[in-house]
């Protein structure tokens, strides 16, 4: 971020911060460990600065990601719509983490967007509209959402990092970086991580409960997912795992069962971009993922109303199952030559 828009930040969040104030902390639909620890970390460090805050989420997020400090306090829309609804209108200040357009909130979308009340931004994605937020914290070039909510509470001053706070933050940084195999733009990622892990639980710990906590089912459509419905492309340097409904149904799926299982196709050399498709109830989504400079923000805006960061995007379509594969291989050959070219 440029040094004077972390001033204007700084400014107008100070102000804001100086009295006691109604919060509502926000994150993207289907929200993951970077989503739940930037919400969880700035909620705790409002409240330890006498604001009343309220966070909410779209939708439930994975059973992996339960443990974390102060999670229980989460209000989730699809279970509690009235509270949620409540909090959101008597909101003074609705502040958005992990996302930087209302259509990534899923059902919170009108709710938020019925609101007049200031909003505020602290976010690591591409082609935000600085213009709709009083303040903006926005940064393509770092990690995570849970990245910049380390700097803003550093900003106060290194006694702010509580346990609770440490941890939510590890878990976000952590698992939007793949266990720091990606999106590590620069050193100052390891730098405030040293940080966190001065405070936090121990870092094996967080990383056991986050990926060693598996269920049976969740395990088993992982080799399902790999050995029965992988596809390699080998002229465009691509893998496809294709799951439908009836794959789900069959393992006992559960919210996060699938998350990480697009970036095994990326372990074989000759792949340079793994796509993952899935069918829902009411729409596809799509999750990619790539190796070097290829953009796979760039195919997932351009195609599948999506969008996220050079090496890994997301998507969403609303036709059947068989047309979404039809779809993604479609676009391959527009990407043939980039997609062959040497990591």
């Amino acid at each position: 971020m440029e040094d004077m828009q972390e001033d204007t930040f700084f400014e107008r969040f100070d102000a804001v911060i100086q009295i006691p104030r109604r919060f509502v902390l926000a994150c993207h639909v289907n929200p993951d460990g970077d989503a739940i620890g930037s919400v969880l970390a700035m909620a705790e460090f409002l409240r330890g600065k006498g604001h009343d805050v309220k966070m909410v989420v779209a939708n439930d997020f994975p059973g992996f990601l339960h443990w974390m400090p102060g999670a229980d306090d989460i209000m989730i829309f699809e279970k509690n719509d009235l509270d949620c609804k409540l909090a959101i209108a008597d909101a003074e200040y609705i502040m958005m983490l992990d996302f930087n357009n209302l259509s990534r909130g899923g059902i919170l979308h009108n709710e938020i967007g019925k609101t007049r009340c200031p909003r505020i931004l602290v976010d690591h994605h591409r082609d935000a509209d600085l213009s709709q937020f009083y303040c903006a914290y926005s940064d393509v070039n770092v990690s995570s959402a849970s990245e910049i909510v380390a700097e803003i509470i550093l900003h106060y001053g290194k006694s702010h990092f509580t346990q609770s706070i440490s941890t939510n933050l590890m878990v976000g940084i952590m698992t939007d970086t793949g266990s720091f195999a990606h999106s590590m733009y620069h050193p100052r990622t390891f730098e405030l991580c040293g940080l966190l892990l001065e405070k936090s639980l121990p870092y094996i710990f967080i990383h056991q409960q986050v990926y060693d906590t598996m269920s049976e089912g969740r395990l088993r459509l992982l080799g399902h997912s790999i050995n029965n419905r992988m596809e390699v492309l080998d002229d465009y340097s691509t893998a496809i795992i294709a799951l439908s409904k009836s794959d789900l149904e069959r393992f006992d799926y559960h919210v996060g069962d699938t998350e990480g299982v697009v970036n095994f196709p990326l372990s074989m050399k000759k792949i340079r971009m793994s796509v993952l498709i899935t069918e829902r109830q009411d729409q596809i989504r799509l999750s990619f993922r790539s190796k070097g400079s290829f953009s796979v923000h760039e195919v997932a805006q351009k195609h599948f109303k999506g969008g996220g960061h050079i090496n890994a995007a997301g998507g969403t379509l609303t036709c059947s199952f068989k047309e979404a594969i039809a779809k993604v291989k479609a676009v391959l050959p527009e990407y043939k030559d980039m997609l062959n070219e040497e990591v």
